[in-house]
């Protein structure tokens, strides 16, 4: 019998993966760590949120494409309206999509944002509003990620469904034409 372990299926794209990660750990330990190495609150407020904005850009703009293939933006139409747009790549390019990738985007996204909870209730308890604000910014840009490619990945099912539906409608109907072609 041989026991031998299935390949482990590895990154395929790690540096997308590294740079997903290195910004939500650099927000996080720099707000975490920065009370031992300063005693201004402004230079922790910039430096905090302008790692968390990174991450937010890079997570829609650069990781999301390419380690889940969803997309998602914001524009204003011509009446002012502000309209959500969501892209997804096809069916089978999903189906494509490195597992282990994907598993890293979603589970960073969401135990970032339950660290920003983590560490507002913190700030809650010691009574420090100007750190609820940093940890309300941060987690504001998290959630804002984690809505954005929630929908994108719902919109990619919905998508997925239909092109099931049609191909099995579509091979159901070709099988009934040629039943009844051969009779």
């Amino acid at each position: 019998m041989d026991f031998a372990q299935p390949p482990v299926e590895n990154y395929a794209n790690p540096r997308t993966c590294f740079f997903h990660v290195l910004f939500k750990a650099s927000a996080l330990a720099f707000y975490i760590l920065s009370a031992l190495f300063f005693n201004s609150f402004v230079i922790i407020f910039v430096v905090t949120v302008l790692l968390s904005a990174l991450d937010f850009w890079v997570v829609k703009n650069v990781s999301g494409r390419i380690l889940v293939g969803l997309r998602w933006w914001n524009e204003i139409n011509d009446l002012g309206e502000s309209v959500w747009r969501f892209e997804c790549l096809d069916q089978e390019s999903l189906a494509r999509m490195n597992k282990k990738d994907s598993w890293l985007f979603w589970w960073t996204l969401y135990l970032s944002a339950v660290a920003w909870i983590v560490l507002g209730i913190f700030s809650l308890i010691r009574f420090q509003a100007d750190y609820l604000l940093v940890v309300g910014v941060c987690l504001t840009l998290n959630i804002a990620n984690i809505v954005g490619f929630t929908k994108c990945r719902k919109d990619a099912k919905k998508q997925i469904q239909q092109f099931a539906t049609q191909t099995i409608a579509s091979r159901f109907s070709s099988t009934i034409q040629s039943a009844f072609s051969v009779v």
